[in-house]
C-alpha cells in the first residue's frame, strides 16, 4: 500500500461550552490548528502517484475561507467542536472528492491530537 500525507494550517477558537466551568476547555480558547492528510492506494497512477499533492489545493482553500481565524462553533452551530469531530469532518470532506483519503489527524497542539481513520 502506498501512503502520501499533506499538511495544512489554521488557527481558530473554540468553546467547549458543555464541559464542567472549571474545566479548561470550556473557557473560549484558540489553537494553531494542523489538519494532516493521509491517501492511500495499492497501485499508483499511470504519473506515478497516489495522488498529486496539487490536486489537495482545494482542501487549503477551503480551509482558508471557511476555518482561518473563525470561532469554530458559529461555524458548525454547535458547542462540541473538538479535534475529533474536527477529523472526522475534514475526512468526510476530503472522502467525497479525494477516494483514496484513508485518514485524517488533526492537532491541536504540538502534543496533542486526533485522528479519524475508518
Amino acid at each position: 500500500m502506498y501512503r502520501i500525507t499533506k499538511e495544512f494550517h489554521f488557527s481558530a477558537s473554540h468553546q467547549l461550552t458543555h464541559l464542567p466551568a472549571d474545566h479548561q476547555c470550556a473557557r473560549l480558547h484558540g489553537h494553531n490548528y494542523i489538519v494532516v492528510v493521509e491517501l492511500a492506494a495499492a497501485e499508483l497512477d499511470d504519473d506515478g502517484f497516489v495522488r498529486d499533492y496539487h490536486e489537495l489545493k482545494p482542501l487549503k482553500q477551503y480551509i482558508d475561507d471557511e476555518f482561518d481565524h473563525r470561532h469554530l462553533n458559529d461555524v458548525f452551530g454547535h458547542e462540541k467542536v473538538t479535534s475529533e469531530f474536527l477529523a472526522k469532518h475534514f475526512y468526510d470532506w476530503c472522502k467525497a472528492r479525494l477516494p483514496e483519503t484513508s485518514a485524517v489527524r488533526v492537532s491541536e497542539t504540538p502534543k496533542t491530537w486526533a485522528e479519524y481513520r475508518p
